[in-house]
């Protein structure tokens, strides 16, 4: 099993690190106490369903993060692929972002931002200088924590995670709202006035050739394949790993299943990670 395990100062960015672990696979868990984390490994192993998994370990944990340095050394004698990610910004970065939030500091008490920041800084000390990872947030934003995340853990292979959702719909019953893309399949010529195919779908083989024997239907798939495959390293250094493409034609049964279908076969071909769903089917 590969853990990371994730920590650091209240406010930089901990949760959402987790959300972004989760989009890479990662079973996550939040306010793991850390006296706790060998057992959840052990039950991880005899299920075997559990490959990657991330803890989110801080100074909510009160009294349990004195074992964090004897749970952490125990895991690594264990031959667990453990590492530490510590999240960290600067004070004025983080009084920023409390205020922002309204939100009380956890160690404040009945005093300042300030004063619970630096209790904060003084408690979670050990465990920053035993991290692997040590990142400041202070100056990255949504996209740029993302990308920091992804190249510290996957290197060179950002791009692997990315999903491609390919999804016909038809124009009367309106644009699906989850689109990225909306593009229109109504210029090619219509099945459904073709008597042997207007009781079919475009998950028919008869339907599908039908629609995919012009030059132009195939242009447009090979196009948006391209385009697409273009643009994915462009999405995931803005942080963003799915991209949903919605194809539509009148009806959302004949022209816009086929192309669709043969969308989703393009991308499966090429190795990339695909959904596809017939909406008005």
């Amino acid at each position: 099993m590969k853990l990371i395990i994730v920590t650091g100062l209240s406010g930089a960015g901990k949760s959402h690190a987790l959300h972004c672990l989760e989009d890479l696979g990662y079973y996550c868990v939040d306010n793991m106490p850390p006296a706790l984390m060998d057992e959840f490994i052990q039950l991880s192993r005899s299920a075997g369903e559990i490959e990657k998994a991330a803890f989110g370990v801080d100074s909510r944990g009160g009294q349990f993060l004195s074992d964090f340095m004897e749970s952490l050394e125990a895991l690594r004698r264990d031959n667990i692929d453990v590492s530490v990610m510590f999240f960290e910004a600067s004070d004025a970065a983080l009084i920023r972002r409390y205020k922002e939030t309204r939100r009380k500091h956890p160690l404040s008490g009945r005093g300042t931002i300030a004063e619970g920041i630096a209790k904060e800084r003084e408690l979670m000390s050990e465990i920053r200088k035993n991290s692997d990872y040590v990142i400041d947030t202070s100056s990255l934003k949504t996209a740029g924590l993302n990308s920091k995340i992804h190249s510290l853990l996957s290197p060179g292979e950002q791009t692997e995670n990315f999903t491609i959702t390919v999804e016909s719909f038809g124009y009367k019953k309106g644009i699906p709202a989850e689109a990225d893309w909306v593009l229109d399949a109504r210029f090619i010529p219509n099945p459904f006035y073709v008597a042997s195919l207007k009781k079919l779908t475009g998950n028919n083989k008869k339907v599908r050739d039908y629609v995919m024997k012009s030059k132009e239907a195939q242009s447009f798939v090979s196009r948006i394949c391209g385009l697409a495959l273009d643009l994915i390293p462009s999405y995931v250094r803005e942080g963003k790993y799915n991209l949903t493409i919605c194809i539509g034609c009148t009806g959302g049964r004949h022209r816009s299943v086929a192309t669709a279908n043969a969308l989703a076969d393009h991308f499966e071909e090429l190795g990339k990670h695909v959904t596809l769903i017939h909406r008005d089917l």
